[in-house]
């Protein structure tokens, strides 16, 4: 069954409203405030951009604090590597998004709402101002929607492109006009965020989930997926599989049924060497580790995260050195520089592991590596600086052997010919 793509086929307002768009905030709006908080709190949605803090939670304490006004925010950014799930709902369904913005505005008395875009996303940036269009013009945005006295709006901003504006309060410093650097935390959005005013940013999938709440009812949507972690999940999927693509499944399926019971299993001849959970920042898991369910509690407890759900399957032609490289080129490239541990570390990491996949490291290397690392992990400003060096540590961890093959010379997949 699809929830969340079940309105995906056309992005215009009158499909949208043929598979019931746009119901779900008339319900709300016959609903008080405190009534909608409430239900989205029972159902237990968690943010699906990567923290899985509760949603109805956060919606509460910024509804606690009594300054005015009060902003809501999309984090539509979606940098983390293998990612795409914001981006097909933005293109196919933008109204599922917008109608969960004006559900939220409604609980939170927010008059002004921000898309915050990854600036290369032209398509869904196209589909969102067709969207916004035609919501206004059928009522649901603007001043006093469907009479229900509620004026609120949406003004897409959109990003330069930098992976740490991914990180909401460096997202809250660029849509400021400042450069995108996280904020020192406490105090969070909730409380202080744009303009020092009470904010919630929620994911773009998040918000695509309350229209799902308020329609279905909190006790009814929470029993899709796991216990700990209720709702629909959109799993990105890429790699070495036969049928990448976005699927749709309870949360809490397992690795094993996403990647060999939707995406097609692997290439013939192929094994599986290691699968990437939870986008770039989430440490690899083994093929042991196939059976452990995709929510934010059983990948913690299995060495990984979920992050964004974007699972890259890796094959046995990756070289685990070579692939450890190609992430921390990109955790160097984007660093903000704000922080010592990031800045300087990151470029330490990639240097090290350039060495090894060349042939010129040696077993002091694989210490240095660990020892640079630990020196990074809980050290840095923000989760960038973490999200690379426990991802490496967790490599040199599970993939020792092969990291060990490296410093004795030349990478043993160099001269493998792949089939």
């Amino acid at each position: 069954m699809s929830w969340l793509l079940r309105a995906a086929a056309e992005p215009t307002l009158s499909y949208y409203q043929s598979q019931g768009g746009y119901e779900a905030l008339k319900k709300a709006l016959r609903m008080s405030p405190q009534e909608v908080v409430e239900e989205v709190k029972r159902s237990g949605l968690r943010g699906r951009g990567g923290a899985g803090f509760p949603t109805g939670m956060k919606w509460a304490f910024a509804k606690a604090d009594p300054k005015e006004p009060r902003y809501l925010v999309a984090n539509a950014d979606e940098g983390e590597p293998g990612t795409f799930k914001d981006r097909f709902l933005m293109e196919r369904t933008p109204h599922l998004l917008l109608e969960g913005m004006v559900i939220a505005a409604w609980a939170l008395a927010a008059r002004q709402g921000f898309i915050y875009l990854r600036g290369e996303y032209t398509a869904p940036y196209r589909a969102l101002q067709r969207a916004l269009q035609e919501a206004r013009q059928a009522g649901f945005l603007g001043r006093d929607i469907l009479g229900s006295g509620l004026d609120f709006d949406i003004l897409v901003h959109r990003g330069a492109g930098a992976y740490i504006c991914g990180e909401e309060t460096a997202l809250l410093e660029s849509l400021e006009g400042r450069r995108g650097q996280p904020r020192i935390k406490p105090p969070f959005p909730v409380n202080q965020g744009l303009w020092g005013q009470p904010t919630v940013v929620n994911n773009v999938e998040t918000l695509a989930n309350v229209p799902l709440i308020l329609q279905m009812g909190a006790e009814a949507w929470s029993r899709i997926g796991s216990r700990d972690c209720p709702g629909p999940k959109l799993y990105s999927v890429s790699g070495q599989v036969l049928r990448p693509g976005l699927y749709e499944l309870p949360m809490g399926s397992t690795l094993r049924e996403l990647i060999y019971g939707h995406a097609g299993g692997l290439r013939p001849g192929r094994a599986l060497k290691a699968v990437i959970p939870g986008g770039i920042s989430s440490p690899a898991l083994t093929p042991q580790q196939l059976d452990v369910p995709m929510d934010f509690p059983s990948l913690q407890r299995a060495g990984s995260m979920l992050g964004s759900g974007a699972v890259m399957v890796l094959d046995d032609t990756v070289c685990m050195v070579g692939a450890c490289l190609v992430a921390m080129e990109f955790f160097e490239r984007q660093s903000c520089g704000k922080c010592t541990p990031c800045r300087e570390g990151t470029g330490w990491l990639r240097a090290v592991l350039q060495r090894l996949e060349e042939g010129r490291g040696s077993a002091d290397d694989l210490e240095l590596l660990s020892d640079v690392a630990r020196n990074i992990a809980g050290k840095s400003f923000c989760p960038l600086g973490d999200g690379a060096a426990v991802m490496l540590l967790r490599a040199l961890e599970r993939f020792g052997e092969e990291f060990q093959k490296h410093t004795r010379g030349r990478c043993p997949l160099k001269d493998r010919v792949a089939s």
